[in-house]
């Protein structure tokens, strides 16, 4: 069975609750990843390292068609009637009524606390799980253990005795 991702390095939970706060709440929804790797570490040089958890993560995070930017799933059904300049929402009747260069600057609606809070409980969540199945799937090895143990205590006994 494949390792779950959360399990791939122990920052791999702060990692993503880092990320779904980061594309949950800038102005922009969609960016690409260098873009992503600056507004959440403050180093466009891991582009390569958040694509990978993008990718690894699709529970919460999905890329464009052409998979050069990536984006929330939750916030990607949002409408695009966030204004990133004056921050407020615009009717869908003013949306269609703007420039292509003005529609540029609207964004989707940026998630809520509440939402925000459901995101990162389930990315907990989803990392105890893959933490509890590794555990359950060594349950074999004290038996195999213990099991060796007699057929060397029997080995070493018909040698010796």
């Amino acid at each position: 069975m494949k390792e779950s991702p959360y399990l791939i390095d122990n920052d791999r939970l702060a990692d993503v609750i880092a990320a779904i706060q980061t594309l949950g709440t800038y102005k922009f929804y969609k960016l690409t990843f260098a873009a992503w790797a600056d507004r959440i570490t403050g180093d466009e040089e891991k582009a390569d390292y958040w694509q990978r958890v993008f990718e690894e993560h699709p529970e919460f995070f999905r890329l464009d068609s052409k998979r050069e930017r990536a984006s929330l799933v939750w916030r990607r059904q949002h409408q695009k009637v966030f204004n990133v300049d004056t921050e407020q929402k615009i009717s869908p009747e003013i949306y269609d009524a703007l420039s292509e260069d003005q529609k540029s600057r609207v964004s989707r609606t940026p998630l809520g606390s509440s939402e925000l809070a459901i995101l990162i409980n389930t990315a907990i969540d989803l990392h105890s799980r893959a933490l509890e199945r590794k555990q359950d799937a060594r349950w074999w090895v004290t038996g195999v253990i213990g099991l060796v143990g007699v057929i060397v205590g029997a080995y070493i006994k018909a040698i010796v005795g």
